[in-house]
């Protein structure tokens, strides 16, 4: 799974990305339902690993099945 389709899924539970102030690999996103915050890798075309995607739902405090279905 690569970036993209992980912010389009994050983007559907309600989560926002915080703007960048740097450079760097990684992306904040923000759950502003319960106030979490979780980096996310943002590796252009290489894939995320799916362990590394099911640590940012839990960090964000996301259902990992409302997550696969977004």
């Amino acid at each position: 799974m690569k970036y993209g389709d992980v912010a389009a899924k994050l983007k559907q539970l309600g989560c926002v990305e915080i703007p960048r102030r740097g450079g760097g690999s990684h992306r904040k996103w923000h759950n502003p339902t319960n106030n979490h915050v979780a980096p996310v890798p943002d590796w252009g075309s290489k894939d995320l690993k799916m362990g590394t995607v099911r640590h940012i739902v839990r960090q964000l405090d996301l259902d990992w099945e409302a997550f696969k279905k977004a």
